[in-house]
């Protein structure tokens, strides 16, 4: 039996690829600070050597990460992003060269000038995460050409699914209306609602990975669905699935000023895989109320 490890195996990402590995007949190592098979730090050098040299896995996924561009997750952000890569690109070319490993990248390492991005786009190091992700995406790129080792990348576009906490504004939404449609008479609090952005589903986003993971042809890929719908879309659809209307339970933040206006991927490389999203905005909705 073929196997893989999972480097953030409790994230959202990290739970569907484990479901898809185990429907392909793939032994999955799940990698977690906590609450997972094995204990452990990807920041940890000589943790992830020995796991890696112990397992000698066919497959290696590295999802663990801080998902946060505040300037006060620095340090978390290098420790697994960064040094994660490294330990896991390192430990690779010691113990199983022959594996496939996935690097997660981000949209927002990318420079957003409003139209769609893919891979051809120019990095910018507008956050300490975009830091940690551009760092993580170049150290892959020095181990492939220099040590021939299998390394990929997907830049992942915003998605989500039921296992969202409320730390996500997509998920923040549908519980703050669902609270309200049982009588609570509390606020949504938001910012911009005209930020437009992708509405992927997480199940769909790891069958890209997978697909990308298992072919020759394409190292990096962008991975969304190139398809953008305003936070004000997924507000009104998400009350009026509970028979709300958001205007009578809404506060607009003073002086938000958001990250960017518009985020949205030109996935055609991803395309040319053979991959397309099965779930749109309104079933994922749908899906997570």
């Amino acid at each position: 039996m073929l196997k893989s490890i999972i480097f953030g195996v409790n994230g959202q990402d990290g739970v569907y690829l484990s479901q898809l590995l185990k429907k392909n007949n793939i032994k999955v190592i799940g990698i977690s600070r906590k609450n997972t098979q094995i204990t452990g730090d990807v920041s940890d050098y000589s943790f992830v050597n020995k796991v890696i040299n112990s397992y000698k896995p066919d497959y290696i996924f590295h999802l663990a990460a801080n998902s946060t561009t505040q300037h006060n997750a620095l340090f978390d952000n290098h420790r697994a992003i960064s040094d994660g890569t490294i330990n896991i690109l390192e430990s690779v070319r010691l113990h199983c060269p022959q594996a496939r490993i996935f690097l997660s990248g981000s949209a927002m390492q990318f420079k957003n000038e409003g139209t769609p991005i893919d891979e051809r786009t120019s990095f910018e190091a507008n956050s300490p995460y975009s830091v940690a992700r551009i760092h993580s995406i170049y150290a892959g790129r020095y181990y492939r050409s220099n040590f021939d080792l299998n390394v990929y990348t997907g830049f992942f576009f915003n998605h989500d699914s039921p296992l969202r906490s409320e730390r996500h504004v997509n998920q923040k939404i549908i519980q703050v209306a669902k609270r309200i449609s049982s009588g609570s008479k509390e606020k949504l609090k938001l910012g911009d609602l005209d930020v437009k952005k992708e509405f992927n589903f997480a199940g769909d986003i790891v069958e890209a990975i997978w697909i990308l993971v298992n072919q020759e042809k394409v190292n990096e890929a962008v991975i969304g669905s190139g398809k953008a719908y305003s936070i004000r879309d997924w507000v009104e659809y998400c009350f009026k699935k509970l028979n709300l209307d958001y205007r009578n339970h809404l506060i607009l933040k003073n002086n938000f000023i958001s990250e960017y206006s518009i985020l949205i991927s030109k996935p055609s490389t991803i395309f040319s895989l053979g991959w397309k999203p099965k779930m749109n905005f309104f079933q994922l909705a749908d899906l997570m109320i």
